[in-house]
């Protein structure tokens, strides 16, 4: 199974993968990353190595990150730029890795990378009220 490591900037990836175990149960092969005030890439370093060491990673190993070009994103791009095996994606958000927990079983780390990066982008919907006024009908 492949592994993930979700790396944000303070506890936000601690809180997501909860979120997520809430909805979907919970998970076994992911590790997550936080980046606190204060700590250098350094640091981040040693968090990814270590977790790499404690998660089975032979599958191959998608980080899922908060902001491209931060320090979580940074470090882990040279990570994943000496290891043909591993992938990473930005803009983690609770349906996307949602759907990531959801087809992990039966897809490769590529159909993951399309799935993650599908489900964020769909992910983001906004209300239109003239249709919604329906809604407010039948829910209140």
């Amino acid at each position: 199974m492949i592994a993930l490591i979700i790396s944000t900037h303070g506890n936000f990836s601690e809180e997501l993968v909860k979120s997520a175990e809430m909805i979907f149960g919970a998970q076994k092969n992911v590790g997550v990353v936080t980046f606190k005030l204060g700590e250098s890439t350094d640091n981040l370093v040693e968090k990814y190595t270590n977790l790499m060491n404690e998660l089975d990673c032979k599958d191959g190993t998608l980080f899922m990150i908060d902001l491209f070009g931060g320090c979580p994103f940074n470090v882990a791009s040279v990570l994943a730029l000496k290891n043909d095996n591993m992938e990473i994606v930005s803009g983690v958000n609770l349906p996307m890795l949602l759907e990531v927990f959801g087809s992990r079983d039966f897809s490769s780390l590529s159909e993951l990378v399309s799935i993650a990066q599908n489900a964020g982008k769909n992910s983001i919907k906004q209300l239109i009220k003239q249709t919604a006024s329906n809604l407010e009908e039948d829910y209140l």
